[in-house]
């Protein structure tokens, strides 16, 4: 395995139930199907990441997020806030829909998810057709990755890696509180 050098090639990965690893605009992610339990199952093992944390889903475009957002409960004016800040790294943590899968969400009845601009993620989420699971890609008590070196070091020479540059940020991305904007993480 090692590194994927297409999209094509990351999705068929992904596609037998595969994590890859892929560039993001800060950091390298951990991603897989998120309605496939048995990849998010592995993954969460890979990251030793209890399921009741949940995970966030980063998305080429809000309709990609739908099915897995309850959004009736907000306003017009919080949605407008939230889709200025998007394509770009802040994520909103939504009410969830009564079918979105537990172990995307773990203990919460919320679930994070973003509209990103990096152009790899976008195409790989155009190309899955829905949104892709994100977590950093790093064990439990390592510091996130930033290079395909690093991801290699931390998981493997073969691990399954997307190759491609960081979108320059320096921090993770900010996680607020879709109903009340209270900002959870700073970015």
């Amino acid at each position: 395995m090692g590194q994927l050098s297409s999209i094509d090639e990351a999705i068929k990965h992904i596609h037998q139930h595969e994590v890859i690893a892929y560039p993001t605009e800060s950091i390298f992610g951990l991603g897989c199907d998120p309605d496939d339990e048995q990849a998010v199952m592995k993954l969460l093992k890979l990251k030793q990441r209890p399921i009741e944390k949940g995970l966030i889903l980063i998305a080429d475009s809000y309709e990609q997020l739908r099915p897995y957002i309850d959004d009736s409960t907000l306003t017009e004016q919080q949605k407008q806030t939230i889709f200025a800040s998007w394509p770009g790294p802040v994520t909103w943590v939504f009410p969830k829909r009564a079918t979105t899968p537990f172990f995307l969400t773990g203990q919460f009845d919320s679930i994070a998810v973003r509209v990103t601009n990096h152009p790899l993620v976008k195409a790989l989420c155009q190309k899955l057709g829905k949104p892709f699971v994100s977590t950093s890609a790093n064990l439990s008590t390592y510091e996130p990755c930033k290079s395909e070196q690093e991801v290699y070091q931390q998981f493997g020479q073969d691990f399954p890696v997307l190759s491609g540059k960081l979108g320059g940020r320096e921090k993770p991305s900010e996680i607020r509180d879709a109903k009340t904007g209270q900002i959870i993480r700073l970015g």
